[in-house]
């Protein structure tokens, strides 16, 4: 096996101690903190390792120490399987900037403090408790259309994350949510709760944080991806030109995974998630069982992924 589908995950993959295992093994995870915390100025790794929660969990520290966990696993992989051809990307949110960078669009250190930023804007976009996030289970696409129709006669509210048939995550006002709770419950869902985020993101109300992020993306020297990264706006490849202007749409849109995965299903018959946790594994389960996702979160994951790549060669 060297010809993969590369995935990586977004925001809820982080905690407090992931990569720990990894580190004891691989110079590249150390290597890639550091990195990142000379760009930051502040010590990454000491965040990721010792916590506390809340800390790691505010999204401007969250989307760096995510991104660098990517990468750093991404970076382990590359020296140890020379071989690797990734005939298509895809992230999920934040992840999409984590494929960027794998595809060599965008230096290392440029998107730790790009995303940085990007997380700080979205907190600062919408007053704290103003604004929030709801997971829904077992709607279709139209019934949480019709929920958030009704729902926003309280409050805007959106579809945020179409994460998988059946889970989708709604975002707006904090009014609008708690209305909507209650009609997606009212309409037979199988769960409708809050999340513990600091605002709507994937929503319209984000922008604001898109309207100053645009010249922070302008400041980037972009390059041409090595590989075809699908971006979450539209499900497909972006030009070099589109690439920014993908990315803050992202800020302001829904999340599609559940089409991104027909979208770059062709390329391939294995992904492989770079990243902490196992979220995009879980979802693809749902969309897609013909494509297996094979985690990269833990030391023996990792190593079995490393192993499967080098026996391919």
């Amino acid at each position: 096996m060297t010809d993969v589908i590369a995935f990586f995950p977004g925001q809820g993959a982080q905690q407090v101690g992931m990569l720990s295992d990894i580190a004891n093994e691989y110079s590249q995870i150390n290597e890639t903190f550091s990195e990142a915390s000379e760009a930051l100025g502040f010590d990454l790794w000491a965040m990721v390792s010792e916590g506390p929660d809340t800390t790691l969990n505010q999204t401007f520290n969250t989307q760096p120490a995510l991104l660098a966990a990517s990468v750093a696993i991404w970076r382990v992989i590359t020296a140890h399987c020379p071989a690797l051809t990734v005939v298509a990307g895809a992230g999920h949110s934040l992840g999409e900037y984590s494929a960027l960078v794998a595809a060599d669009a965008i230096d290392f250190s440029d998107a730790v403090k790009l995303v940085r930023r990007r997380g700080q804007l979205m907190e600062a976009a919408v007053p704290e408790g103003k604004g929030g996030m709801a997971a829904v289970l077992g709607l279709s696409d139209d019934q949480i259309d019709d929920v958030c129709e009704k729902a926003s006669q309280a409050g805007l509210v959106e579809p945020a994350n179409f994460n998988a048939p059946g889970q989708i995550v709604i975002a707006g006002e904090q009014a609008g949510i708690e209305k909507a709770i209650e009609f997606a419950k009212e309409a037979g869902a199988k769960r409708a709760l809050p999340l513990a985020v600091s605002g709507p993101f994937h929503s319209s109300l984000m922008k604001a944080a898109a309207a100053e992020f645009e010249a922070d993306l302008g400041a980037i020297s972009w390059r041409a991806p090595k590989f075809p990264v699908y971006h979450n706006v539209g499900n497909a490849p972006a030009t070099l030109e589109e690439i920014p202007q993908r990315l803050l749409q992202q800020l302001y849109s829904p999340v599609n995974w559940t089409g991104a995965i027909p979208a770059i299903r062709h390329h391939g018959d294995l992904a492989v998630e770079l990243g902490p946790g196992k979220v995009i594994a879980g979802l693809n389960k749902r969309i897609d069982k013909s494509l297996p996702v094979i985690g990269t979160g833990d030391l023996a994951s990792l190593q079995s992924v490393i192993s499967r790549i080098q026996g391919g060669e």
